[in-house]
Order: structure tokens, then C-alpha cells, then sequence
């Protein structure tokens, strides 16, 4: 195998990436910290990497500057929901198993611009300033 096929090998990106939701998990301040009591943050987050592994990319991010909300989830749509009218939700109380499986089961039906929003998650959807939306890209 040459050198450049070695290269052009590692810098693919992962296939399907640019396809799926993005899940943002905050981590920061008061999210994922005691601050927000009997929930087991670091089993939370292992749960929708696990159950979304196929379907979205699931990551941390530092404070994302709502922590009245906290814990938060921000669900990005895929390309195909985004092009489908799809925008960034932000939800927040997340703060136990079953809001975080009903999440879940948005995602894999579509998740935004691709699916309906469950009922019981539009009581955990919020607006954050537009400062805030700015700074994660939408």
C-alpha cells in the first residue's frame, strides 16, 4: 500500500458522519455534576452513546450557559432532517432514565426535520438566548 493510500485512508471521515443527528450532552458547571442530585451523570451519558451509537453522534461539550436547564441535551438534525426544514432542539431538565430513552427514540425515528417531537419531550423543550445558539452553530 503506497503512502498516500495510507493517508487518504486515515483522514476519511467516518462513514455515515455527516448523516446523522448530532447529541450534545452538556457537561460543564452544573450539568453532569451533584449539582444535580440522584442521577448518575456518567451512566446517563454512556446510555445514549450505547443506544444512539448506530443512529447519532453523541459527545460532551463544556457549559453551554443554561443552567437553570440543567441537565441538557441539545439534538442536532441530521443533513437529511436539516435540509427537511429541521433546526437544533434544545431540552432541558433532563434528568432521568426516561426522559433520556424518549430521547432516544426520537432520534432513531428521524430525530428534527424528520420525525414529530414526541409530546412528553415538548415539556423539556426551551429557547436559549441567541448568544447561546450562536456559539454551538445554530
Amino acid at each position: 500500500m503506497s503512502r498516500r493510500a495510507r493517508t487518504k485512508t486515515a483522514e476519511a471521515p467516518e462513514r455515515g458522519a455527516a448523516a446523522r443527528c448530532t447529541v450534545s450532552v452538556c457537561r460543564g458547571c452544573c450539568c453532569g455534576t451533584p449539582k444535580v442530585p440522584k442521577l448518575d451523570h456518567a451512566a446517563q451519558l454512556a446510555e445514549l452513546r450505547g443506544a444512539l451509537a448506530e443512529v447519532a453522534t453523541v459527545r460532551p461539550v463544556s457549559c453551554l450557559d443554561a443552567c437553570e436547564h440543567a441537565n441538557v441535551v441539545v439534538v442536532q438534525p441530521s443533513a437529511e432532517g436539516r435540509r427537511a426544514g429541521g433546526r437544533p432542539v434544545w431540552l432541558g431538565l433532563v434528568n432521568d432514565r426516561d426522559a433520556s430513552a424518549d430521547i432516544t427514540a426520537w432520534i432513531e425515528a428521524g430525530g428534527p426535520g424528520l420525525a414529530e417531537i414526541p409530546a412528553v419531550l415538548d415539556l423539556y423543550v426551551f429557547s436559549p438566548s441567541r448568544r447561546v445558539r450562536e456559539q454551538l452553530g445554530g
